[in-house]
C-alpha cells in the first residue's frame, strides 16, 4: 500500500514520520466528513515546501466497479482484493488472471507490496513500499482529487479498493456514498454485501444491506437481513431502512409482505407499521389493524401513526367511529396541524361541510399564521355560502406574497357569486400567477361578453397573450370562438389559420381549426386535419369523435362512425378514460344520425335520461324535434317551454349556438 514515509528520499526521524501519519489521518478524516478539498491540497502543497521531497509512481486505474466476493461456490476463502491462496486473481466470471507487477527495481530498503486484483476489468497497479493492512492516505487523497474533477468512475473504483482495508469503516461509507450517486442499486448493494461479509460484526453494515436490499427488490436478502437487526435488537429503529422502499407495483408489494411475515415485529413499531400498511393496500384491514395497534403501543401519539389507523379503520367501522378517533386523538395532541386536516378533510368526504368549516375556524385559530389553513378554511366558506367569512380570510392571505395571487383569484370567484361583477374583474384581472391567469381571464371575457361588451373581451385576450406568450394558443382559440359567436366564421378561420402558420406543431389550434370547418363543404381538408390529429394522439376521444361526426354526416350510415360514437358512449365511468362532457357529445352525435335516419324513437332512447339529468340545449333541441317527429304535442308543449326558462330558446342569447330550422 502508498504511503507518503516510504517515499521519501530521505529518512525522517520516527517521530517526525508519527506525527506526519497523524496530520494526514486527520486530513483524512476531514475528507470523509465532505470538506473542500481546497484544506488537503494546501497542505500538501506545505509538505512540498520543506526540505523532504517525496516521489513517487502514478496509480494506473480503469473505471470499473469491482465485484467483490468472499466465497466462491465450493466455500473456499477467497481474500477481498480478488486473490486466491494461489496467487490467482478470481474474476467474477470464473476466470483466472495471474498477477501482475510494474518492472521496476525497488530500492534495498523495501518490498514489493501484492498488486490490486483485477476484478471487473480494474487494471493492476504494483507499487514498492512498505506494506499495510490499513487504507492508502495518498489512495485516498488521489481518490478525493478525483471526484473533485469530476471523474467520479475512478473515486469509486479507488475508494471501494481502500475499503476492504483494515480498520476502514469511514472509507467504506465514503465508497457506498459514492456509488449510490452515481451507479445502480444492484451494483451499491453488491458492493455493501462484500464489504457487511467480510465484516461480519458491523452492525451499521447490518442497515446499509438492508435498505438497500428493499431499493434494490431484493427482498429475501432483505427479510434475512432484517431478521438478524431484530435478533440482536427487537426494538431496533428501522425507519431509515425503510424511508423510500415503498414498491410501486403489486407483485413488489406481495414479494415484500411475503418476506416481512414471518419476522417477529410485535416489539418493532416501524415494521408493525409497514406490515400494517401493505395489509390494508391488500384489503386486509382486519388484520392490518392488528399490527398497527402494536406499533401504537410503542408510539401512542405519532402522527402518521395515527391517521394510518384511521385509514384501516375507515374499512372496518362507521365513519362516526372514525371521526371520534381522529378526533379525541386531536384533543391529545392540539398541536398537530396533520390531525386537524385530517379530520377536516374526512368530515369534506362524508359531505359534513358545516361540521368541517367550524373546526377549521378552529384550526384558524390556533395556526393564526398558516396559509394552508387559511386558504383551506376560505375554500370552504365558499363552498358554504359563507361569502363574510370567505373574504375576510382571503384579505389575510393576500397579504402573504406567497400566496396574493391565489387570494386574488377566490376573491374573484367571491364577488362572481355574490353578482358583483366590476368587483370579480377587478380581482382576476390581478392574478398573474401562471397555473390561475389563464382561467382567471376566461372569466374576465365572460363578464365582458356578458355586457356585450367584443371588444373588451378581446382586448383581454390580446394582453394576456403580450404578457403571457405560453398561452398564445388558448388566446387564439377563445377569440375564434367569440368570433364565431358573432357569426364571423370566416374571421375567425382567418385567426385560427395565421395562428397556426405560427405555431404549426399546436394540437389546439389545428383541432379548432377542423371545428370551424364545414363538415360537408370542406369535407376533404377536415378529413385530412382530422387524420392528422389522430396520428398525432391516437387515443385522443375528441378527435375520434369529431371524425365519426364527419363520417356521419357524409354518409348516414357509415360503419366506422357508428363504431367510433358507439365505443365513447360504452366507456364506463370508473374508467379513466371517461368524460362526462365527452359522453354526452357522443350521444347527441348518433341521436343526430339517427334523426336524420327518421328514427325518432331511437333519439329519445339516446337523450331523454340524460337530458333529464343533465340538460343542455343541444340534446333538448333533439329531443324537440324527435317529439315534433313523432307527432307528440304535449311532450313537444313540455320540453319547449323547457328549454325557453332554461336558455331562452328562441330568443337573442350569447350561448345559443343551435340553428334548429
Amino acid at each position: 500500500m502508498i504511503f507518503f514515509g516510504s517515499l521519501f528520499r530521505s529518512q525522517l526521524a520516527h517521530d517526525d514520520q508519527s506525527n506526519l501519519r497523524a496530520l494526514l489521518h486527520a486530513v483524512i478524516e476531514r475528507l470523509c466528513q465532505r470538506y473542500k478539498l481546497t484544506l488537503s491540497l494546501a497542505f500538501c502543497l506545505c509538505l512540498g515546501s520543506s526540505s523532504v521531497h517525496a516521489s513517487h509512481p502514478d496509480i494506473s486505474l480503469e473505471a470499473h466497479v469491482p465485484k467483490l466476493a468472499i466465497t466462491d461456490k465450493n466455500d473456499k476463502a477467497v481474500r477481498s482484493d480478488g486473490i486466491d491462496k494461489n496467487d490467482k486473481a478470481v474474476r467474477s466470471d470464473g476466470i483466472d488472471n495471474s498477477r501482475s507487477t510494474l518492472p521496476a527495481i525497488a530500492p534495498a530498503n523495501t518490498q514489493p507490496i501484492e498488486n490490486v486484483a483485477n476484478i471487473n476489468g480494474l487494471a493492476p497497479t504494483t507499487l514498492w513500499q512498505p506494506e499495510l493492512k490499513e487504507p492508502s492516505l495518498y489512495a485516498l487523497l488521489d481518490a478525493e482529487f478525483a471526484a473533485d474533477r469530476g471523474d467520479k468512475q475512478r473515486a469509486i473504483t479507488i475508494y471501494k479498493q481502500q475499503a476492504f482495508k483494515e480498520d476502514a469503516t469511514a472509507v467504506f461509507e465514503r465508497a457506498l456514498s459514492l456509488s449510490l450517486r452515481t451507479e445502480r442499486v444492484e451494483k451499491s448493494l453488491q458492493f455493501a454485501k462484500s464489504w457487511q461479509d467480510q465484516n461480519p460484526d458491523h452492525v451499521p453494515a447490518w442497515f446499509y444491506v438492508a435498505h438497500l436490499a428493499l431499493r434494490a427488490h431484493d427482498y429475501l436478502l432483505a427479510g434475512e437481513t432484517l431478521n438478524r437487526i431484530l435478533l440482536y435488537d427487537p426494538r431496533a429503529d428501522l425507519s431509515e431502512i425503510l424511508i423510500g422502499i415503498y414498491p410501486n407495483n403489486d407483485e413488489d408489494k406481495r414479494e415484500l409482505l411475503a418476506a416481512l411475515q414471518p419476522l417477529d415485529s410485535e416489539q418493532n413499531a416501524s415494521l408493525s407499521v409497514l406490515k400494517a400498511g401493505l395489509l390494508y393496500q391488500f384489503n386486509e384491514p382486519e388484520i392490518a389493524i392488528v399490527h398497527i395497534n402494536r406499533a401504537l403501543e410503542r408510539q401512542p401519539d405519532y402522527v402518521p401513526f395515527i391517521t394510518l389507523k384511521a385509514d384501516i379503520l375507515r374499512k372496518i367501522v362507521t365513519a362516526e367511529t372514525v371521526v371520534n378517533y381522529v378526533s379525541q386523538a386531536r384533543l391529545r395532541n392540539p398541536d398537530s396541524k396533520s390531525l386537524y386536516l385530517y379530520e377536516i378533510r374526512y368530515l369534506l368526504d362524508l359531505k359534513q361541510s358545516q361540521e368541517a368549516w367550524q373546526l377549521l375556524l378552529d384550526a384558524h385559530g390556533r395556526f393564526a399564521d398558516d396559509a394552508e389553513i387559511t386558504l383551506l378554511a376560505a375554500l370552504v366558506s365558499l363552498d358554504i355560502e359563507e361569502y363574510n367569512s370567505a373574504d375576510e380570510l382571503l384579505n389575510m392571505l393576500a397579504k402573504n406574497p406567497a400566496y396574493l395571487d391565489q387570494a386574488y383569484y377566490y376573491l374573484g370567484i367571491s364577488a362572481e357569486r355574490q353578482q358583483h361583477f366590476d368587483q370579480a374583474k377587478y380581482y382576476l384581472n390581478g392574478v398573474m400567477q401562471e397555473d390561475l391567469v389563464l382561467e382567471a381571464r376566461r372569466k374576465v371575457v365572460a363578464f365582458e361578453l356578458l355586457n356585450g361588451d367584443v371588444d373588451a373581451a378581446i382586448a383581454t385576450l390580446e394582453k394576456l397573450r403580450k404578457d403571457f406568450n405560453v398561452f398564445a394558443p388558448d388566446t387564439f382559440v377563445l377569440q375564434a370562438d367569440i368570433l364565431w359567436q358573432q357569426n364571423e366564421s370566416e374571421e375567425a378561420l382567418r385567426l385560427l389559420t395565421k395562428a397556426a402558420r405560427k405555431y404549426p406543431d399546436n394540437e389546439m389550434l389545428l383541432f379548432a381549426r377542423a371545428q370551424l370547418l364545414d363538415d360537408k363543404d370542406d369535407y376533404i381538408v377536415k378529413r385530412t386535419l382530422l387524420n392528422h390529429l389522430q396520428a398525432l394522439d391516437p387515443t385522443n376521444l375528441s378527435y375520434q369523435l369529431s371524425y365519426a361526426q364527419l363520417l356521419l354526416a357524409n354518409e348516414r350510415s357509415s360503419e366506422q362512425g357508428l363504431a367510433l360514437a358507439t365505443a365513447i358512449i360504452q366507456i364506463r365511468y370508473d374508467d379513466p378514460r371517461y368524460d362526462n362532457e365527452l359522453h354526452l357529445q357522443a350521444l347527441n352525435v348518433l341521436a343526430g344520425n339517427a334523426l336524420a335516419n327518421e328514427n325518432y324513437q331511437q333519439v329519445i332512447d339516446y337523450l331523454q335520461t340524460p337530458y333529464d339529468v343533465f340538460p343542455t340545449l343541444r340534446s333538448g333541441s333533439l329531443l324537440l324535434r324527435a317529439y315534433q317527429g313523432l307527432g307528440n304535442n304535449e311532450k313537444v308543449e313540455a320540453l319547449l317551454a323547457d328549454l325557453q326558462q332554461r336558455f331562452s330558446f328562441g330568443q337573442h342569447n350569447i350561448n345559443d349556438r343551435i340553428q334548429l330550422y
